[in-house]
Parts: structure tokens; C-alpha cells; sequence
């Protein structure tokens, strides 16, 4: 789309970066509020879901042990952030279209139909990533670090249960994130920002950002767990590029057949 009736779209959609920001901040405050809806709904089943999170890493303690409480609010606090990881979980499909609300008036018509895919995918997605932390990415680091010091004897462990939560929660939420990597190139091809060549072409350098980020989000810094991170990684990137390439491929069909119509 070009010429006057694309001036004319984006002149509707413009804002000042007042205007921005304020509709930022409407869409911030309603997401949160969706949260707290949520975390007060889950408020009744704390035990269940501690229990849930936490079962990684309780099955995984030497025999006899458990998570330990060392402070007073400690509890309280760790059930609260045990409600609210589930809240966010269960509000995705909101926040995602909270998120949706606030860039669609920078884009053309045609592109804001792609709110459905980008709502069912992206829930998808990120509730793949979660559930992939949960079930590899935790497990498989958590194996190792609790074996570090058990096989050799020369300390025992004492986890306690602050610690266990937010290797878990960080884990869970961190790979949730990661798995969108594939969306967010579908997208951003489907914008024309990005194309297959120029992801290719920039592999070596996605590595090292991956490797960086890997290495920032790990809540150990071990070469284990971040390689956790980044293999998935590195494989939804090649996935993005497969997308880019599959939205370059239907770019080209449908420029063919307008040249012959």
C-alpha cells in the first residue's frame, strides 16, 4: 500500500510521544491489573502450585532433605510469587493483546488483521517455553548443580526455598520468552524489516548475542545451564529463519501474479 490512502493510515494512527506514552501506561496498568485478578484467583490454590513448581527440584534433593525456610516472610512471599508466575501464565492471551493494542496504531490495516495468529501463536509459544523449562531446562540443570557437591562429600546442601524458586521461576519465565524467537522474526518479516538473507548472513553474530544473553539470564552462570538456554535458542532462531523465508516466498508469489494481472 502506498501513495495518499497509506498517508492517510498512518496519519490516523499517529500520536504525539505524549500520547504514547500515555497509552503505554493505560495498556501497563491494565495488564497488571489482569494479573492481580489472576493472582487473586490462584490465591486458594497455593499449596497445590508450590508444590507443583517445586517438584523439580524437591525430587531432586538427597534423601531426607528439604527446602529450607531461613526468613520469617519467607513463605508468604514464595506464595505470592507462586501465584503470580501462574497469574502470568493463565493472563497471556491479555497481555499479549495488551501488547498487540498499543503497536497496532503504528501499523497498516492489512497487518492489523494478523492479531488472531499473533494472540494464538504467541500464547502458544510462550506457554511452550514455560512448560520446556519446567520439564528439560530445570530438571537437566538443576541434576547437575545439586550433584556438585553431594558426590564428593565435602559439604551437604541446604537449599532453601527462596533460591529453588527463583532458579525455577526464572528458568520457566526465561524460556517462555525464548520460545516467542520465531514469532517475532515472522513478524518482523512480515513487516519487511528483516529478511532470510540478512538472518543467515548474521548467524555468527546472533550466536554471540545468544551466548551473552544466555549468560545474563542464567541465574547460575554455569556452562550447563546456559547451554540449556542457548541450544534451544540457537534452533528457534533457524526456525525464525525458515518463517522469514516461507513470508519472502508468498511475497514473491503474490508480486508475481499482481505483475501478471
Amino acid at each position: 500500500m502506498s501513495g495518499p490512502e497509506a498517508a492517510q493510515e498512518q496519519d490516523e494512527g499517529a500520536m504525539s510521544i505524549l500520547g504514547h506514552l500515555d497509552e503505554l501506561r493505560s495498556r501497563l496498568f491494565r495488564s497488571a491489573i489482569a494479573v492481580i485478578v489472576m493472582l487473586a484467583a490462584m490465591w486458594s490454590f497455593r499449596d497445590p502450585l508450590l508444590t507443583f513448581v517445586m517438584k523439580p527440584i524437591q525430587s531432586r534433593l538427597p534423601e531426607g532433605q528439604s527446602l529450607q525456610q531461613i526468613e520469617m516472610m519467607e513463605a508468604f512471599s514464595i506464595y505470592l510469587n507462586t501465584c503470580a508466575l501462574a497469574a502470568v501464565f493463565i493472563a497471556t492471551p491479555y497481555l499479549l493483546y495488551q501488547l498487540w493494542a498499543f503497536i497496532a496504531p503504528g501499523l497498516y490495516r492489512h497487518e492489523r488483521r494478523m492479531i488472531v495468529p499473533f494472540l494464538v501463536f504467541g500464547t502458544l509459544f510462550f506457554v511452550g517455553g514455560g512448560a520446556f523449562g519446567y520439564l528439560v531446562a530445570v530438571p537437566v540443570a538443576a541434576d547437575w548443580l545439586i550433584s556438585l557437591g553431594s558426590d564428593t562429600g565435602l559439604f551437604d546442601s541446604s537449599i532453601t526455598l527462596r533460591s529453588a524458586f527463583k532458579f525455577v521461576s526464572r528458568m520457566i519465565l526465561a524460556m517462555g520468552l525464548v520460545f516467542e524467537t520465531p514469532l517475532l522474526i515472522f513478524f518482523l518479516s512480515r513487516l519487511g524489516l528483516v529478511t532470510p538473507g540478512f538472518l543467515l548472513r548474521h548467524f555468527r553474530i546472533a550466536v554471540l548475542v545468544i551466548a551473552i544473553f544466555s549468560a545474563v539470564i542464567t541465574p547460575t552462570g554455569d556452562m550447563v545451564t546456559m547451554s540449556v538456554f542457548a541450544v534451544p535458542m540457537i534452533v528457534l532462531y533457524l526456525v525464525g529463519c525458515g518463517a522469514a523465508w516461507l513470508v519472502s516466498r508468498r511475497d514473491r508469489r503474490d508480486d508475481k501474479a499482481r505483475a501478471e494481472v
